[in-house]
């Protein structure tokens, strides 16, 4: 199986838009950037035909660490969550 790097994606968009490879990459990492702060401002990424990015709050709770098995309190926290579109989710099928 392959995965799709951020490498991979600048090259392709260099070739299909005859653009110099340091000027795909700049691209590549301008939109992952914005989506970053967005996300981390608290606000949604809606991508059309692919998916929703979000943050959610973890509540606080406790857990147990496995070395020891004591019972500690973890903090809460904000994590990303996605959502696909019904669109990728028929494509994947």
């Amino acid at each position: 199986m392959k995965a799709l790097t951020k490498k991979a994606l600048a090259e392709d968009l260099a070739v299909k838009f005859d653009l110099t490879k340091k000027a795909a990459n700049e691209v590549v990492n301008y939109v992952f950037d914005e989506m970053a702060k967005s996300l981390k401002k608290g606000n949604e990424v809606d991508v059309n035909g692919f998916g929703k990015f979000t943050v959610k709050k973890r509540a606080a709770r406790t857990g147990i660490n496995p070395l020891t098995k004591e019972k500690i309190k973890i903090k809460a926290t904000k994590v990303p969550a996605f959502k696909a579109s019904k669109t990728l989710k028929d494509l994947v099928k």
